[in-house]
């Protein structure tokens, strides 16, 4: 796998270098000090991965994420953990380490490309500190989430994707979408089996605002979904099939 380091500093440069030695699979073919010659680089040459610095001068990663027209898979590396939540704005980025980074966690995101390619799953978060506490509670037809704080409510049959992202899960309703530091299985023990169903690993699904199924995969919204093997079984019963 063909990757780029972008970072302002030459010391996360090179441990992020040594780092991605210790692995086989990745093959770092250049390390640039700044967004502008990267994205030079990328003009003219394609790479797989980018493990890029969010707080650069002039630019940032952030303005270089989206200065890229197909960016390839990125994992943003930072010494700052407040941009988490911003991260997952892009279906690019598929994990946030902060500084200093463990092999052990490194090794994780790395990994985490595997399953990204295999399930169309997107970003993915840093484990540590979460920005988010860890909370959903339920009253009558609807779910309250803790988010900065604040307990906002959400109308449950508004509701018809969540997706797990590491350590958080994005809910996807009607009108808006909401990053909470939660895990699927908490939010699946919360949420009304008549309504909803785990397709995947990485998926619940609202099973009245399916659009179409073709194969191992489902659409809803705009949104296609991977079924997996185990649970399309449960997921054809529960249509009303003519």
């Amino acid at each position: 796998m063909k990757c780029i380091i972008v970072d302002d500093e030459a010391t996360a440069r090179a441990i992020t270098k040594q780092l991605c030695k210790k692995i086989e699979m990745l093959t770092i073919a250049e390390e640039f000090d700044n967004a502008i010659d990267a994205i030079k680089y990328l003009n003219t040459n394609g790479v797989d991965l980018i493990f890029l610095d969010i707080h650069m001068p002039t630019f940032s990663g952030f303005d270089f994420i989206q200065t890229l027209k197909n960016p390839p898979q990125i994992i943003l590396t930072t010494s700052d953990k407040n941009f988490a939540l911003d991260a997952f704005e892009y279906d690019c980025v598929i994990d946030y380490l902060v500084k200093p980074i463990t092999p052990e966690r490194f090794a994780k995101a790395v990994a985490r490309i595997n399953d990204r390619n295999t399930t169309a799953a997107t970003t993915t978060i840093e484990d540590a500190a979460p920005a988010i506490p860890e909370e959903t509670s339920i009253a009558g037809n609807n779910l309250y989430v803790n988010i900065d704080r604040r307990l906002v409510k959400i109308n449950i049959p508004d509701i018809y994707l969540i997706e797990a992202k590491g350590d958080y899960i994005k809910i996807k309703a009607e009108d808006k979408n909401y990053i909470v530091h939660s895990t699927l299985k908490k939010i699946e023990e919360k949420l009304p089996s008549n309504l909803f169903l785990k397709v995947h690993r990485s998926y619940i699904i609202n099973t009245t605002k399916i659009v179409d199924i073709e194969d191992n995969s489902v659409l809803i919204k705009q949104d296609v979904i991977p079924v997996s093997r185990a649970n399309r079984k449960e997921l054809m019963q529960r249509l009303n099939l003519l």
